[in-house]
């Protein structure tokens, strides 16, 4: 039966579902592209708190340095795998269509969020269970960042899509902030919690997509560009695994920066990613479009991006260290209890982020989306200046007012941004340029833990051995336990104060020198601030570099959006042939397969959906 309104043709089969040319359609892609862009990133950061509980419940110590590498790869192998296949997806939906790959990403994530919180075994093969998982998971993550934002550009007619990408990249940037909520509450009723959480949520929005989104945007036929996605994913791996594997002790060294595979793997990472632009510029059909760089917004809207992605992510790792391993324990807190008021007291983040970032995709659709991208990663620049001075046992109002600002400041960012990229972009390439955003911001979020990590074990390198050496002589230790406990890899070190775990108790217990001490130095000695206030001054030293360099980023992402941004009226002056403009349709059918008439007449009246006048019989 053909539509009245659109001419297109239905079938039986979509009877019930909301037409793509209903003015209500958009708003449902809208909220199903929202749940799927949220649950995916939360997911990416909701193990990145619970890690105490996993790694007590499936039985690993933290402090064997053999353990370090199923803590790294559980942390960066979602953030991996999405990083590398996310253009892929992306580019397969411009060929076979957005909605069919993204959901079939939902299915994936519900099926293998199953998975996860069914893990069958303890100690390391629960953890590469769980890892091995968690890459399945990622890969349904993929399918859904690759193609939400493209479901949007092709569903929101121009005048309104900076509020709709702006809420779906709000959701996207949220949900790494709620992971932390989630993380932290869940994990303090039950570890596999952290993984049930996602499998109701999967399957309704599985079901849901299936029932409701359409195909609206033309697909490109073409084919898989298999030597780029070869070489993308092959150089991209092996630099993140170089940076997994550098930030490890080698040797005598505190870090492996020296250990020949990890230098064979950041050179052979980079060599294949040069290879890859060489490929991507030679094929008929790349996956990564190199010309898309050649549009100012798309290629200084990304540098914007990916600074933002790697200021934020690390700025997420170091606050989670900050409060569970030196702040919350100096103050009474049990280590036990620590992940779940880190995410307590960093609702703030949270708050600020949550408030400003629709705000802003709605002010930028009228006003432009350059003064809120500049505005929003200046704001965020200063309240990591503010950081870098507060002391590490600081006071609470100081630190929440600072936080909530830098939610505020990447909340106003955030919208302009994807509104700038997207819309840059002609729209048989919104798919691949979606995929090629989300990229770059998951390879941030997943370099910027590396890095940000390797300058925290560079900073305590140099003054912690001294400083623990000391503080556990005074204690009454003898000398050479006291040394040998010393000399133990920092970054041991920093994976128990960010998993809220007191090394001084584990360590000395199994040697007996707890019980041959007096009972008041051992008291203090496994107390909960024993710890925190030797590592507290070189931690600080850590803080200063990594928010200096955080700043630094912003004043670039600001930079580029200032050069990337143009004048709204630019923005709203020049759509593609066949764009959605903002005109509707004067008569609707509230559901596919059903005309216009008698009966649907008054329905769409009590729904509210605009209907023509009935026609004259005669």
């Amino acid at each position: 039966m053909a539509d009245s309104t659109s001419g297109t043709t239905t079938d039986s089969a979509s009877f019930g579902r909301v037409h793509q040319d209903h003015p209500r359609y958009k708003w449902v892609a809208l909220s199903n592209t929202t749940l799927g862009m949220t649950m995916a990133t939360i997911n990416a950061s909701i193990v990145l708190i619970s890690l105490p509980a996993i790694f007590r419940g499936i039985g690993l110590n933290p402090l064997d340095p053999a353990n370090v590498s199923y803590l790294l790869w559980m942390l960066l192998g979602f953030l991996l795998v999405t990083a590398a296949l996310v253009v892929t997806f992306g580019r397969l939906g411009d060929i076979y269509g957005r909605v069919r790959i993204y959901n079939a990403g939902f299915l994936v994530f519900a099926l293998s969020s199953v998975a996860l919180s069914l893990v069958p075994w303890d100690g390391s093969a629960g953890a590469l269970w769980l890892i091995g998982f968690r890459a399945v998971q990622a890969v349904g993550a993929a399918m859904l960042m690759a193609n939400s934002t493209a479901i949007l550009t092709d569903a929101f007619p121009l005048h309104q899509r900076g509020t709709a990408l702006g809420i779906n990249q709000i959701a996207a940037i949220a949900g790494s902030f709620l992971g932390l909520v989630l993380g932290g509450v869940l994990s303090e009723w039950h570890w596999r919690a952290v993984f049930w959480v996602s499998v109701p949520f999967g399957v309704v929005g599985a079901i849901w997509a299936y029932l409701s989104l359409h195909e609206v945007g033309a697909r490109h036929k073409g084919k898989l560009d298999v030597p780029g996605n070869l070489t993308f994913a092959l150089g991209l791996g092996f630099v993140i695994a170089g940076v997994t594997y550098g930030m490890q002790p080698y040797g005598g060294a505190a870090m492996g920066w020296t250990n020949p595979w990890v230098v064979a793997a950041l050179v052979g990472g980079v060599a294949m990613l040069v290879l890859f632009v060489v490929v991507e510029s030679r094929v008929d059909d790349p996956m990564f479009r190199l010309s898309l760089f050649r549009i100012r917004a798309f290629s200084l809207g990304n540098l914007a991006g990916l600074m933002a992605s790697i200021s934020r992510g690390g700025l997420q790792f170091i606050l989670i260290i900050w409060l569970q391993g030196i702040w919350l324990p100096r103050r009474g807190y049990s280590y036990e209890s620590t992940p779940l008021w880190a995410s307590i007291f960093l609702l703030p983040l949270t708050i600020g982020f949550l408030a400003s970032g629709p705000l802003s995709g709605y002010l930028s659709d009228r006003h432009g989306s350059r003064r809120f991208a500049v505005g929003g990663a200046l704001v965020t620049a200063v309240s990591l200046l503010g950081l870098m001075v507060l002391p590490v046992d600081f006071p609470y109002w100081a630190f929440a007012f600072l936080t909530f600002l830098n939610g505020v400041g990447s909340g106003m960012f955030s919208s302009p941004n994807a509104s700038m990229v997207m819309n840059a972009v002609p729209a048989q390439s919104r798919g691949v340029a979606s995929g090629m955003r989300m990229t770059f911001f998951n390879s941030g979020s997943a370099l910027s833990i590396g890095v940000f990590f390797s300058l925290m074990v560079v900073g305590l390198a140099n003054t912690l051995p001294g400083t623990l050496s000391g503080g556990l002589i005074a204690q009454g230790v003898p000398t050479g336990v006291a040394d040998n406990l010393a000399a133990l890899p920092p970054v041991g070190i920093l994976f128990a104060a960010f998993l809220g775990i007191n090394p001084i108790a584990s360590l000395l217990g199994p040697s007996g020198t707890l019980a041959s001490l007096p009972p008041a130095n051992a008291a203090r000695l496994t107390g909960t601030d024993f710890f925190p206030s030797l590592i507290s001054d070189p931690f600080h030293s850590g803080l200063v570099l990594v928010f200096a360099i955080s700043a630094l980023m912003m004043v670039v992402a600001a930079v580029a959006s200032w050069y990337a941004g143009v004048r709204a009226s630019d923005e709203l002056s020049a759509p593609d042939a066949g764009e959605r403009l903002g005109e509707e349709p004067e008569t609707y059918a509230p559901v596919e397969g059903e005309e216009v008439g008698e009966l649907t007449g008054p329905l769409a009246h009590a729904l509210r959906f605009p209907t023509a006048a009935p026609k004259d019989a005669s």
